[in-house]
């Protein structure tokens, strides 16, 4: 599902970090080595057909690769 973030993202919070992620050795092999972490938090969002919901969105995360694999986890209204 394809959408973008408007605004900020809020609560972040970290779920998991390092060997407690259940993918880190594909995270490993596609954008290699780092000190991932990965995360959730709350932000509006612009689906492809153009509305705008909030929802809850997790990705990964580490220092020099920024966020990857975002998805939207659940529809918060």
């Amino acid at each position: 599902m394809n959408f973008n973030i408007i605004g900020e993202i809020a609560e972040i919070e970290t779920i998991a970090t390092g060997g407690n992620i259940r993918d880190i050795m594909r995270i490993r092999r596609q954008y290699g080595f780092g000190r991932w972490r990965k995360l959730k938090g709350i932000a509006n969002i612009c689906l492809q057909n153009g509305n705008v919901r909030k929802a809850e969105v997790h990705w990964y995360e580490a220092h020099g690769f920024g966020r990857i694999k975002m998805k939207i986890k659940r529809f918060m209204d």
